[in-house]
C-alpha cells in the first residue's frame, strides 16, 4: 500500500494519503492546516486521484482544509456524532486560536462546509479507491472521534516491523500517549471504555499512524503505554 504522510502547517497533524499503488484512486485522512500545496505536489508526483476525504474527527486541526481538498465532487467522510462540528468548526474553537492562525496565514480565517458529507457509523466497511476500510468508533477526545482499520501495510514497513495490518488512529491514540479528554465534547470515561474495548483489541501486528508524532505498532503501545498498561478492569 503506497502511503504518504506529512504534518500539516500548524500543530505538526498528520495528513495521510493511502493508496494500492502510485497512479491508482487514494483516500485523503485529515488534511489539516495549509495542506494544500503539499498534498497537490505528493497527487502529481504519484500520479493520484482522490476518492474520498476521512476525516478522524471534526477539530479544526483536522479539517481545516477539508472544503479545498474536497472540491466540488470528492465526498468527506465522518462519524454521525461529530458531523455538526462540520457546520463551523472556526466558531467552535477558542477565540484567540482563529486570531493566530489569521495572523500566521495572512487572511481572514473562513468556512464553507464540504458539498458532499457523508455520516458513517461504527463497524461501517467502507471500500474506497480499492481499498478496505473499517470503521471502529472510540469516542473521548470527541463524541465522533473514530479510527480507520485496513488490512493494507506501507511498502517496505515489514522490513522494520513485525505488522500487517494499519490503523489511522487519529487523536484516540498517539505513542505513548492518548488525545486529550479536557476539550469540549471531550469525555474521560468514555476515553477509558475506547481503549478498553476499540484500542487493546487490535492485534500486536497492527501499525498505528496517529493524528500527531510519529507511528508506533500496537505491540509497542500494549507494552509501553501508560495510559494502556494502566487501564482499570
Amino acid at each position: 500500500m503506497l502511503t504518504i504522510a506529512f504534518p500539516a502547517l500548524a500543530f505538526d497533524t498528520n495528513c495521510y494519503v493511502l493508496a494500492p499503488a502510485a497512479g491508482e484512486e487514494c483516500v485523503i485522512v485529515d488534511p489539516g492546516i495549509g495542506v494544500e500545496e503539499t498534498l497537490r505536489e505528493v497527487l502529481t508526483t504519484h500520479r493520484l486521484r482522490p476518492a474520498a476525504v476521512l476525516l478522524t474527527h471534526g477539530h479544526v486541526d483536522h479539517v481545516w482544509s477539508v472544503t479545498p481538498v474536497c472540491g466540488a465532487d470528492t465526498a468527506a467522510y465522518i462519524h454521525a456524532d461529530d458531523r455538526y462540528r462540520l457546520v463551523d468548526p472556526l466558531g467552535q474553537s477558542n477565540a484567540g486560536l482563529v486570531a493566530m492562525l489569521e495572523q500566521q496565514f495572512g487572511a481572514r480565517a473562513t468556512w464553507a462546509e464540504p458539498n458532499n458529507v457523508v455520516e458513517i457509523r461504527d463497524r461501517a466497511h467502507l471500500r474506497l479507491a480499492g481499498l478496505d476500510v473499517e470503521v471502529l468508533h472510540a469516542p473521548g477526545h470527541t463524541e465522533g472521534s473514530v479510527m480507520f482499520l485496513t488490512d493494507g501495510v506501507p511498502d517496505g514497513i515489514t522490513d522494520q516491523v513485525d505488522v500487517d495490518r494499519t490503523v489511522v488512529s487519529g487523536d484516540v491514540l498517539f505513542a505513548g500517549s492518548i488525545g486529550r479528554t479536557d476539550l469540549p465534547g471531550g469525555d474521560p470515561e468514555a476515553m477509558v471504555r475506547s481503549l478498553r474495548d476499540v484500542v487493546l483489541p487490535l492485534s500486536d501486528t497492527t501499525l498505528v499512524l496517529p493524528g500527531h508524532y510519529h507511528a508506533t505498532t500496537m505491540a509497542h503501545e500494549r507494552a509501553t503505554n501508560p495510559y494502556l498498561r494502566d487501564l482499570p478492569a
